[in-house]
């Protein structure tokens, strides 16, 4: 008897010993082949700085149908992995019936689903969003972003990819003590605050913004170049007035300083109002005599005008019924709709950016790393200006013959240690600290400045990832924000949007042909196991006792 006493003692004290070292030494284990359950060091980095809790709403509870039960557990398995690496970390999943109106009214719409269950389908409405705290300062994040998937379990799978980087970045947002600095530069026609509200209003949380024009160059260039650097990004949207050689210079020795630069430049002149107004236009080569300066650099912007099969919509005026006009959507080859390069965080995943009368790229041969970001289709066609652009066109078929062109580039990322434009030339102004070489730095040349323009309407402005006529969604604003983000990151949070998961998604539809046949063997098949192990264990047992 006390033989069996001290064994049981000896297996009470062993269970101890292991819980107390297990509760001391916790460690989990990805077994997943894509890691997806293993933080990066960025991630790890930033709730480091956490010193109180960290309270994330997860708007994911209730009803809803049973693939997005896969995001639901998929969130939660992340949210416990960011809370065993800092306890400060606390997270609950909340059931956002009642409080519709007032999610909606901080910025958190809606997704309404297609389902597919037992062969039919249904509609469902839920809220894939989440919200981040801490102190005074809040975030929300979006848990099904817009991406390029041609099916729910696609869009599912980008959604999972995307956890970290969007909770990473909405973390990092709240916990943020310095902001960088953008400035947006005027002074050469640029683009009203109006016409890139929805864009400015989208990089206000993060970043610090103001206006700068260049217009002070011509009486104090150093005074302005001077003001220029304290920016850690310029952004040129859409200027329309020739750029002075003192003005280069500025913009110019900002870049070779490190001031990062994203370019949005028309160099074509296009007066839509003509178009609408008058059935024509004349779209006529633009100088803005950034040639020489963007060829430094490693890119020359042409002035061909480009034209796609695969376009947007342009929406017009077909008739009236009674007193209401009646409107009608037509492809629209000026405009086109340009695909994105799916191996850069930039741009993984983002739906078709619209380009409007633009142009394409050419790059040059120089020691810059060149990656292209958005290109047209194949099925591109190259128009040489001046040309009269007539709107009744917008009816005509194309002709697949004269889209021959094959992809254009319309947007490319430019990497590494740019030369100055006047390295080898007399320059405009004195500068005592002029520099010819920068050290490591990148910039985004875009071919059209069209391209952060929001639509307004009703004298106010509308969301830029949207078309206010068809409701057809863009990536114009993801892209420019990734852009921004990618330029201005030191920590390389933007690269997680390059994450790649596999999920192993149920065939919806083989799965309820046969139905019958998983509901025998799932149901019918363990009972008679069960029945015929527990007949066999009796009659071996009668046989041996007998």
């Amino acid at each position: 008897m006390s033989k069996k006493i001290k064994s049981i003692v000896f297996v009470l004290a062993a269970l101890i010993v292991v819980n107390f070292i297990s509760n001391q030494f916790f460690k989990r284990f990805d077994v997943t082949k894509d890691k997806r359950y293993t933080l990066s060091e960025v991630s790890k980095n930033i709730i480091t700085d956490l010193d109180r809790n960290l309270i994330i709403n997860v708007y994911l509870e209730g009803s809803f149908p049973s693939e997005f039960q896969r995001l639901q557990i998929e969130t939660r398995q992340f949210l416990e992995e960011l809370q065993s690496e800092n306890s400060h970390v606390r997270f609950r999943f909340v059931n956002p019936e009642g409080m519709e109106q007032e999610l909606v009214k901080n910025g958190m719409t809606p997704s309404q689903l297609t389902v597919e269950e037992d062969g039919k389908l249904s509609e469902s409405i839920i809220f894939p969003w989440a919200e981040v705290f801490y102190g005074k300062k809040s975030q929300v994040v979006s848990l099904l972003p817009n991406t390029m998937a041609t099916s729910q379990e696609s869009q599912l799978q980008n959604a999972v990819a995307s956890l970290e980087h969007s909770f990473a970045n909405a973390i990092d947002l709240v916990l943020q003590k310095e902001k960088k600095k953008i400035a947006v530069l005027s002074g050469n026609g640029e683009l009203d605050d109006i016409k890139i509200f929805s864009l400015l209003t989208s990089l206000k949380d993060k970043y610090l913004l103001d206006k700068i024009s260049l217009d002070s160059v011509e009486k104090n260039p150093t005074k302005t170049l001077k003001k220029l650097k304290e920016f850690d990004l310029s952004i040129v949207a859409k200027p329309t007035e020739r750029f002075s050689d003192k003005e280069k210079l500025v913009l110019d020795q900002y870049a070779i300083n490190g001031g990062k630069m994203l370019w949005m430049l028309d160099n074509l002149s296009a007066d839509t109002d003509s178009l609408y107004n008058q059935g024509k236009m004349l779209a006529l080569p633009r100088d803005l005599n950034l040639t020489d300066l963007l060829f430094s650099y490693g890119v020359r912007v042409n002035n061909k005008l480009v034209q796609d099969v695969y376009a947007s919509k342009l929406t017009l005026v077909a008739g009236n019924v009674g007193n209401q006009p009646q409107f009608e959507s037509y492809d629209w080859f000026y405009h086109p709709l340009a695909g994105a390069n799916p191996n850069h965080p930039i741009t993984k995943n983002i739906l078709p950016v619209r380009f409007r009368f633009t142009t394409q790229i050419d790059t040059l041969k120089k020691p810059i790393k060149k990656t292209p970001l958005i290109v047209s289709s194949v099925s591109s066609k190259l128009l040489g200006t001046p040309r009269i652009i007539e709107l009744e066109s917008i009816t005509e078929a194309p002709i697949q013959e004269e889209y021959t062109e094959g992809n254009q580039l319309l947007a490319v990322l430019l990497e590494g240690e740019f030369h100055s434009a006047y390295e080898n030339r007399t320059t405009p102004f004195d500068l005592t600290d002029f520099k010819k070489v920068s050290s490591p730095s990148k910039m985004i040349v875009v071919a059209d400045g069209d391209i952060a323009r929001n639509q307004i309407l009703k004298g106010k402005p509308y969301d830029l990832g949207l078309d206010k006529w068809t409701q057809q969604r863009f990536g114009n604003k993801d892209f420019l924000l990734n852009s921004i983000e990618y330029l201005l990151d030191d920590t390389g949070l933007i690269d997680l949007r390059n994450r790649s998961v596999q999920l192993r998604m149920l065939d919806k539809q083989k799965a309820y042909k046969e139905k019958g046949f998983w509901q025998v063997v799932n149901i019918v098949v363990p009972l008679a196991l069960l029945f015929l192990f527990g007949f066999g264990f009796n009659y071996i047992r009668k046989r041996k006792y007998q």
